[in-house]
């Protein structure tokens, strides 16, 4: 399907406010994929869907994630913020007939991350981080890294998300944990 299909079907489907932060999204994810010679087409549609099943409802999300066979554990069904990427790649999949794993999974780890992450998953989990409308302490600097070293920006971030869920009691993906500790371990050994 076309890129502007997608977006005229996006803007139908999604708030105008989530329609405006995925557009941002899909510019900073050409501008990494240019730094890191990426395929930009394959970073601009993974952009494109990354929040396509953002519903703020949680009975959507739960009622969605049964019909599209998404087997949720304990994390996910406790909260519901996380259950998004994991239906957005299979909406991506079935619905816009996206085939390519590395954009399904591009989709489906630009929240928790995972470990052996590739750099088109690691560029869409930065552009939605560092898109221009987040504005929190550190965000600036966090922002220049990710043009010079995506896996130390990457640490940053979950640095910055996990003090954000820690402080309001949430429960942590451990694919957080072990993407943030892989990334630790690669810089350190200088894999």
């Amino acid at each position: 399907m076309e890129i502007s299909k997608i977006k005229e079907i996006l803007k139908n489907e999604i708030d105008e406010e989530r329609y405006k932060h995925t557009i941002r999204v899909v510019d900073m994810a050409i501008k990494l994929a240019k730094t890191y010679n990426v395929d930009e087409k394959k970073a601009e549609l993974a952009a494109l869907l990354h929040d396509s099943a953002k519903y703020k409802d949680r009975e959507v999300l739960l009622e969605k994630a049964n019909e599209f066979d998404i087997i949720l554990d304990v994390i996910l069904k406790n909260n519901h913020h996380l259950i998004h990427p994991y239906l957005g790649a299979k909406i991506a999949e079935l619905k816009y007939n996206i085939v390519d794993e590395d954009i399904l999974n591009a989709i489906k780890y630009h929240t928790t991350g995972r470990c052996n992450m590739t750099m088109l998953e690691k560029i869409i989990f930065m552009a939605d981080f560092i898109e221009p409308n987040r504005s929190f302490p550190g965000i600036d600097h966090i922002r220049d890294l990710a043009f010079k070293n995506i896996d130390k920006s990457m640490v940053l971030a979950m640095d910055n998300t996990l003090k954000y869920i820690i402080d309001r009691g949430f429960l942590i993906h451990p694919d957080t944990i072990e993407t943030r500790n892989s990334l630790i371990l690669k810089n350190e050994n200088n894999i």
